[in-house]
């Protein structure tokens, strides 16, 4: 898939520009604070009608200002176009469309401009609790399965109704809580058999991508945990339904699995320098876009690498240039205060390029270029 042009008004501190892209490697650089992050993500927004770091579509809208809009151009690996729009006046909802025709579901649109998205705020996936491990499995698993959100969906669903029950006053209903917890169970190991064959397939990739990386100087791991390892899921949860009820929640399910990283055997977030984390989640989300290119995506997914080098010695930032400039990912949208960075990336790499400056939320194309 390629972003061919971008159309934005009013999103953020971007109030108008009209951009055409590179097939290529498109470079953003600006100092902090500018816009590039907001650029990609509105780029992030059109792939999964949402913000990757606000989930208040009102908040996106410049202030003062009231409306915005996003508009872009993509085009297919058989070269067909389609025009993929977003837009939202204050005080109303977000309206969507695929070539002019509203999406009935925002969930219709999920995968079909599959992204990878690298950003500082990763160091969340290493940092912070299991929500954030579970929808780093959750986001690449829902671009190319369907039936995956609808099982998530119909989990959560039967999990709140089942806390609002615990919560209660009076006794709950068992006959209910055994229906909710037969829900649970069912859509739990439906989830799980998916999220373990992702991780199967993830980790070989991964750890050959942090090798690289690190010149395989450290060893790293990532192992999948989950209730549903203890036996069948519905008998887990139902077992402990006295405590449960104690508590006012529920304390098994598919909502707590994890991730655990390791480095040497260690857990990553005891073990790890800002580095060493940094390559962790770069090779993570790297091996996230070769799983979507290589097995389950008729398209190639676009890759978009925010401020990536920052925290990295010479050596590793060095590895990740060889990694990017080559042939191994589509299109890729980077951006860098650094200027002395994209240009060891663009003169290693024989691809089509441009170069864009970004001040105060507006981005000029500064230098395009291609080599034979």
């Amino acid at each position: 898939m390629l972003l061919n042009s971008i159309s934005i008004i009013n999103f953020k501190n971007i109030l108008s520009v009209d951009l055409h892209f590179s097939p290529n490697i498109n470079c953003f650089i600006g100092s902090n604070g500018m816009g590039k992050t907001n650029f990609l993500d509105a780029v992030y927004l059109m792939s999964f009608c949402r913000s990757a770091f606000n989930p208040v579509d009102s908040q996106l809208i410049t202030h003062g200002k009231d409306f915005f809009t996003i508009e872009g151009v993509y085009s297919g690996e058989d070269g067909h176009q389609e025009n993929i729009y977003c837009g939202m006046k204050r005080g109303t909802r977000k309206h969507f469309k695929r070539d002019k025709k509203e999406y009935k579901r925002l969930s219709e649109h999920i995968g079909r401009i599959p992204l990878v998205f690298v950003s500082p705020a990763d160091a969340a996936v290493v940092d912070g609790g299991g929500e954030q491990r579970r929808k780093l499995m959750d986001v690449v698993i829902s671009q190319y399965d369907r039936a995956y959100i609808s099982e998530l969906s119909a989990y959560n669903k039967a999990l709140q109704q089942r806390n609002v029950l615990l919560k209660s006053d009076g006794e709950p209903d068992s006959s209910l809580l055994d229906i909710l917890e037969e829900e649970m169970g069912r859509h739990g190991e439906a989830v799980f058999a998916r999220r373990t064959d992702f991780i199967n397939k993830l980790v070989p990739v991964f750890q050959e991508i942090y090798n690289s990386i690190s010149a395989n100087s450290e060893e790293v791991g990532l192992t999948y945990t989950s209730h549903c390892q203890r036996g069948p899921l519905t008998e887990v949860i139902r077992r402990d339904r006295a405590r449960d009820r104690a508590v006012g929640y529920s304390l098994h399910g598919i909502h707590r699995d994890d991730l655990e990283m390791t480095l040497g055997g260690y857990p990553l977030r005891h073990e790890a320098s800002q580095g060493q984390t940094k390559t962790f989640v770069l090779a993570l989300k790297l091996a996230q876009f070769d799983f979507l290119r290589r097995t389950v995506t008729e398209t190639v997914p676009l890759l978009l690498l925010d401020d990536i080098f920052d925290k990295l010695d010479a050596g590793r930032v060095e590895k990740i240039v060889d990694l990017v400039s080559g042939n191994r990912f589509g299109q890729i949208f980077i951006t860098d205060t650094n200027r002395d960075h994209l240009d060891k990336l663009l003169s290693r790499s024989h691809h089509d390029y441009r170069l864009f400056h970004v001040e105060n939320g507006v981005i000029d194309c500064q230098k395009e270029a291609y080599w034979q």
